[in-house]
């Protein structure tokens, strides 16, 4: 089943926010109410047996990470709605399904349909799209199912298949702390190098940190250095998650000191080796290490970054290194910020150079306490859009209507998010 109109609990929540975006912010509100029906229209697919496929947009298959994100802010309605809290319920039990096919996948096709990339050298099957590992494929999900239980109060997707799925993820997080004794690899023949991992599919070297390593970033770029720091702090954060639920809802005393065990390796980790300092001697976060002593100063836009950290509940936007770092990374310091005539914030290595990403620049308002800050860059987005009304992936500083990807739910979504939060309505965590 797919929605054939907007449901009424959807339609009743954009009235709200015309209403509250009123004459002053009514472009907002235009770009709010497009968005916000486009994903629950062209992206949801309910199946016979409960689950939720959820489009990415433009590629016909599911990721793991986006599908989270793409419905996140439905979580603010589905208290008051049976059949939304159903829907995101049988995402995470699609979600799970995938994860106990493959916790190393990041990417899965709506059936056994051999879609996808094939032909790249790693374990592929006839379910998986693509198989990038990163550890916020299987970070998104477990975040999923808990703010779904903070949000509505049920339980009913801690199932089996949930339980394995996180027993899985445990599994991947600690042997991916000794990546060199690790059974992954990923080989793709391609011109394009952030598209393989090199060494013969192993990545650059690492030393053992504490971390837990990732081949890819959340851009399903490689990684050039295997510990990816934010990733790691989403880790921590859903640890904590894992312990709650396995302790408080659905017990389970060798999962919860699995977790904490872990969590306080990663943690370790990211206090000894996750930190560097910038051009002013000030201590940051790097965004990658690789336990020999390189870091990198960057941030990407692609949701975990740095910049996003108390948006994920890692830390505070009040924290002393947390500041520092988001300085550092929202200036020409990091070789991903673009400034231009329309548009400044974060980029990619994955679009062209002077691409800034609406994600990122949503991201940026979301972890802002400035009003003012947040309505500047929600203008902006409404005057990149390029007349669609709707989000893209990367779009040039100097000309809105030079942009990647036509169709980018994950995008669309962020931009409701930052709505939603400037008039204070926000996923309960």
């Amino acid at each position: 089943m797919v929605y054939k109109e907007i449901p009424p609990v959807i339609q009743s929540f954009m009235d709200r926010i015309t209403d509250l975006c009123g004459d002053t912010h009514s472009k907002w509100a235009v770009n709010f109410n497009a968005a916000f029906a486009n994903t629950v229209l062209t992206t949801v697919k309910q199946h016979s047996d409960g689950t939720t496929f959820v489009l990415t947009g433009d590629i016909p298959a599911m990721w793991l990470r986006d599908s989270t994100a793409q419905v996140r802010p439905y979580l603010c309605l589905a208290s008051e709605d049976q059949e939304l809290s159903d829907m995101i319920a049988g995402l995470v039990k699609k979600q799970f399904q995938y994860v106990c096919i493959d916790p190393y996948a990041n990417a899965f096709n709506e059936s056994e349909n051999s879609a996808g990339h094939q032909d790249d050298e790693t374990e592929m099957s006839g379910w998986i799209w693509e198989r990038k590992y990163e550890i916020d494929s299987l970070c998104y999900p477990i975040q999923l199912a808990y703010l779904l239980y903070k949000n509505t109060g049920r339980v009913d997707h801690f199932d089996e298949s949930f339980k394995q799925g996180v027993k899985k993820a445990i599994d991947v997080f600690q042997v991916e702390q000794d990546h060199e004794h690790s059974p992954y690899s990923f080989i793709r023949h391609t011109d394009r190098q952030e598209d393989t991992l090199p060494f013969d599919g192993k990545g650059t070297p690492v030393s053992k940190t504490g971390m837990t390593w990732s081949g890819f970033r959340p851009s399903d770029d490689a990684c050039m250095y295997g510990y990816l720091v934010p990733s790691n702090m989403f880790a921590v954060v859903v640890l904590d998650y894992i312990q709650f639920i396995f302790s408080e809802i659905s017990p389970d005393d060798q999962i919860v000191i699995q977790a904490q065990q872990l969590r306080k390796e990663i943690q370790e980790g990211i206090d000894r080796y996750g930190r560097t300092k910038n051009q002013a001697g000030d201590i940051i976060y790097a965004y990658e290490v690789d336990g020999n002593g390189h870091a990198t100063v960057m941030d990407d836009s692609n949701v975990p970054n740095l910049i996003s950290a108390p948006y994920l509940g890692y830390g505070t936007c009040e924290d002393p290194i947390y500041q520092s770092t988001r300085k550092t990374v929202l200036s020409k310091e990091n070789p991903y910020f673009y400034e231009g005539m329309y548009a400044s914030g974060i980029g990619s290595s994955h679009t062209p150079e002077n691409f800034v990403w609406p994600i990122a620049m949503a991201m940026t308002g979301l972890t802002t306490t400035d009003k003012e800050k947040k309505a500047r860059i929600l203008d902006q987005l409404v005057a990149i859009d390029a007349g669609s009304h709707l989000m893209h992936e990367g779009i040039n500083v100097d000309d809105p209507n030079d942009y990647t990807r036509e169709w980018f739910s994950w995008a669309n979504m962020m931009f409701c998010e930052l709505v939603m939060d400037y008039f204070d309505i926000r996923v309960k965590k």
